[in-house]
């Protein structure tokens, strides 16, 4: 009973959520994912590690073909930044090296990072 109420809660929250609530929820799912797949290449659970990465990867796609890029450079170089990204988790998810995963979350946080603050910023000006 309880897992069905959560399951409506989360699709609710999806389904009405605005757009850039939609783009928080998709970077903070990037952290989450690369996470849960570090540490699945810890514990050696290659399934997991690959699902986890794979939906890592999808994120990236997402971003990167929703990303408004007539706005001007700073979009291009967004895009470019989401590319390598998305390069290096294929990269992690064929190799399961630790080195290259490690050197990629600190990137995906500061993505999310960014887009919380632009958010917070948004929501002052609005």
């Amino acid at each position: 009973m309880y897992a069905n109420g959560y399951n409506i809660y989360k699709s609710n929250s999806v389904n009405y959520a605005s757009k850039e609530q939609l783009l928080l929820m998709l970077v903070e799912g990037a952290v989450k994912f690369a996470k849960m797949g570090r540490q699945a290449i810890i514990d050696k659970d290659i399934k997991k590690a690959h699902d986890s990465l794979t939906r890592t990867q999808d994120i990236f796609t997402e971003l990167m073909v929703s990303l408004d890029r007539t706005n001007g450079d700073w979009t291009n170089d967004l895009y470019d930044v989401y590319g390598f990204i998305k390069g290096k988790l294929v990269q992690a998810n064929m190799t399961k090296k630790l080195e290259v995963i490690d050197e990629v979350i600190p990137l995906i946080e500061d993505i999310n990072t960014l887009w919380q603050d632009v958010y917070k910023e948004a929501k002052k000006h609005a």
